[in-house]
């Protein structure tokens, strides 16, 4: 499963070189009112760490095209997933014989891997058995950073405004695919200040939502046998923002201030046959979880032009710091 939780993170950086190590499927053995909690808590870094990521990059200038001028660009936005999210603890487990755990998330170190005893009662038959809690990917992440690329394409429209298109098709392995589709208009509204409109200013609105979607199949590991297994992931998000630039001949300087938000859900479909020794107990469905992320942001870039090339990156504060960078072909 780590393999694919890799791939998952970085599908769209078309990045799959991590080794076929044991995943979160081991927490399934734990009871029914402490597998969802484990779970949660080990995936909800690369879940927060995607929807900053989806949010990010959506500019490198306020200025808006003319009528039907238009860019295409391409570029990478990475969330630094920050070191308190590397580990988590969680108390008052009922199906864990210590009653806690602390462990890796998906994002922390894959030399993490404490052992765990589960010890449940179910319908009267008491389970028992011990598994290792699965380490991250953090060494397989350039500074355990989650990546989310961009394609883009933004076309001017009257009014001094800008749409803007981001797709990726649905690109992976034969077990694991992802998806993701964006939306944004940008409106200049540089003349609503007088004078400004007559500087090297320019200021604008934007608001952008992307919608991203990722599934698996899932396969046997260790004491976990699945029958029809998939897990879908499905990730929303939303930005709105005050940005603006001091665009000259060979450079320009950007920034802005606003809001993001997002959600994402977390479902693991298919029959799970969990091993405990000579017992055995089969579960359906058993993951259905909800995630979000939310807060201000500010982002501070520059962008070089050369001619129709245009070179830019960023960086924008928020929860999970996150980085872009990215080329653009541009016709005003």
């Amino acid at each position: 499963m780590k393999k694919y939780i890799l791939i998952f993170i970085s599908v769209f950086a078309l990045s799959n070189t991590a080794k076929a190590q044991d995943g979160f499927e081991g927490y399934l053995l734990a009871g029914d009112s402490d597998r969802g909690k484990l779970i949660d808590a080990y995936i909800n870094p690369a879940m927060k760490g995607l929807i900053h990521s989806m949010n990010n990059g959506w500019y490198h200038t306020a200025k808006v095209h003319k009528k039907f001028g238009f860019d295409i660009s391409i570029s990478l936005n990475a969330s630094i997933v920050p070191t308190k999210d590397e580990m988590f603890t969680l108390s008052g487990l009922t199906s864990i014989n210590t009653g806690s755990i602390t462990a890796a998330t998906v994002s922390g170190s894959e030399k993490t891997t404490p052992i765990t005893t589960v010890n449940y009662v179910y319908n009267g038959t008491t389970y028992s058995t011990t598994f290792n809690a699965p380490g991250g990917v953090k060494e397989k992440l350039p500074s355990n950073a989650i990546p989310a690329p961009a394609v883009q394409l933004s076309i001017g429209l009257p009014f001094k405004m800008d749409a803007m298109l981001r797709y990726v098709p649905k690109v992976g392995s034969d077990n694991v695919k992802g998806d993701l589709l964006g939306l944004g208009i940008k409106k200049e509204i540089t003349s609503w200040f007088g004078p400004l409109d007559k500087l090297p200013l320019h200021v604008s609105l934007l608001a952008a939502y992307t919608t991203m979607n990722v599934d698996y199949n899932i396969t046997n590991t260790g004491s976990v046998n699945v029958t029809n297994g998939v897990a879908e992931f499905e990730l929303k998000s939303y930005t709105v923002q005050a940005i603006a630039s001091l665009n000259f001949p060979f450079i320009n300087f950007y920034g802005g201030l606003g809001y993001g938000s997002g959600s994402s859900t977390l479902k693991m479909l298919g029959n799970y046959t969990l091993s405990y020794g000579p017992l055995t107990r089969t579960i359906k469905d058993p993951i259905n979880s909800k995630f979000d992320a939310n807060g201000f942001r500010s982002t501070i870039g520059t962008r070089l032009s050369l001619g129709f090339l245009k070179i830019f990156g960023s960086f924008t504060f928020q929860e999970y710091n996150t980085a872009n960078l990215g080329f653009a072909i541009s016709i005003r």
